[in-house]
């Protein structure tokens, strides 16, 4: 009876869930019809006071119903984080015809399971065609599958929470006429991923990407007799781990990544901090056009004049016109001893007036500027 009782339960259950996915997918019908109508007419993008409102509403009237009010306000926030997401690529699209295309491409570096491949559907997931991501071996073969037309977009992660910036991304990035096009901020969750579920201290070899290893180096110091070995990616390397069949080695990876791969995950949340976030950089081959109605970024590599007080002068130009820097990483500037290049990321649009008066200044300032472009914000 117990077993027959269970059975109409779960039966119920997967009628309540077609009908919240059925609501789902009408709220995306209504949703539709606003982007459109934004896109035609002034209407801001976002209206933060009213999203709060809404937010509060739906938490008092879970309370009301014996709810989480936090796992609905949870729930609610995916559900209007996609809605701005929709709403941005269609007014994006709308301004910039070449993107209007049924179905992109886009690079990354790794495998099946690999971070910058969640990175990628997560961006892309409010686009309004079908997205087929591509593996690279390399950064470098990322930038290379964009240029050459094998891939419309490039994944590259440029900053962590934990390791800091990704430098060779920044060095390659540097060498292309690529354009930034967008961005997109992952919660990184590492894994400690073996063949079996065995207690981690039976690890004595653990293969990851460099950054991966950099940020578990405290949990991984916490092993004896364990040897750590880079990779190429983490995805890649609990492929190795499967490959090889030895259940005394290890990959530092993502759940995903284990699942795809067939293996077992023996340690979650290995990380030596818990809020831990890779940022990429979406790059295409032709700059972004961006509605002034959507908050923007804006990166730029510059190098300076062999003058005092040069790229305070530079930095100096941003703040007189209102322009907030979010990152200014310095690094050697190639077959150039102790001439170095910035990267700048700034809150703003080249469209706006304030920026483009903002490069003019800068100009005067440096030897060479690259607005690598303006694309919208995470």
């Amino acid at each position: 009876m117990g077993k027959e009782k269970l059975d109409d339960i779960r039966v119920r259950l997967d009628e309540v869930d077609d009908k919240i996915l059925e609501a789902v997918a009408e709220r995306q019908r209504l949703i539709e019809q606003v982007a459109k109508l934004k896109a035609e007419g002034s209407v801001k993008l976002r209206d933060l006071l009213r999203e709060e409102a809404q937010l509060s509403r739906l938490s008092d009237l879970a309370r009301a119903r014996g709810l989480s009010a936090y796992f609905v306000k949870r729930l609610f926030r995916e559900l209007l984080d996609y809605s701005v997401r929709f709403q941005t690529h269609h007014l994006v699209d709308s301004q910039n015809p070449d993107r209007k295309q049924r179905k992109v491409v886009v690079a990354y570096q790794g495998t099946d399971g690999a971070y910058s491949q969640m990175a990628a559907e997560r961006h892309f997931a409010g686009w309004d065609g079908e997205t087929e991501t591509l593996g690279c071996e390399s950064f470098l073969a990322v930038l290379e599958s964009v240029v050459n037309g094998a891939a419309d977009y490039g994944m590259l992660p440029v900053e962590n929470t934990t390791a800091g910036s990704i430098t060779d991304a920044f060095d390659l990035l540097a060498q292309t006429t690529l354009s930034a096009v967008g961005e997109e901020v992952l919660k990184v969750e590492h894994c400690l991923v073996a063949l079996q579920d065995v207690d981690p201290s039976q690890i004595r070899r653990v293969f990851s990407h460099p950054q991966a290893l950099a940020q578990c180096s405290v949990f991984l110091g916490g092993l004896s007799d364990c040897r750590v070995e880079s990779f190429t990616d983490t995805a890649m390397s609990v492929e190795k781990v499967r490959d090889e069949g030895d259940p005394h080695q290890a990959a530092i990876a993502s759940e995903r990544a284990a699942a795809t791969y067939g293996l077992q995950v023996i340690a979650r949340d290995i990380a030596n901090q818990q809020q831990n976030y890779t940022r990429f950089l979406v790059v295409a081959r032709k700059p972004l056009r961006v509605d002034e109605r959507i908050d923007c970024k804006t990166s730029l590599i510059f190098s300076t004049r062999h003058e005092q007080g040069a790229l305070v002068r530079c930095l100096n130009v941003l703040a007189d016109r209102g322009l907030n820097l979010t990152k200014l990483e310095s690094r050697p500037r190639l077959h150039s001893p102790f001439e170095y290049l910035f990267y700048v990321d700034f809150e703003g649009n080249v469209e706006s007036e304030e920026v483009q008066k903002a490069l003019e200044d800068m100009r005067a300032h440096t030897g060479s500027l690259k607005v690598l472009g303006s694309y919208p914000r995470t």
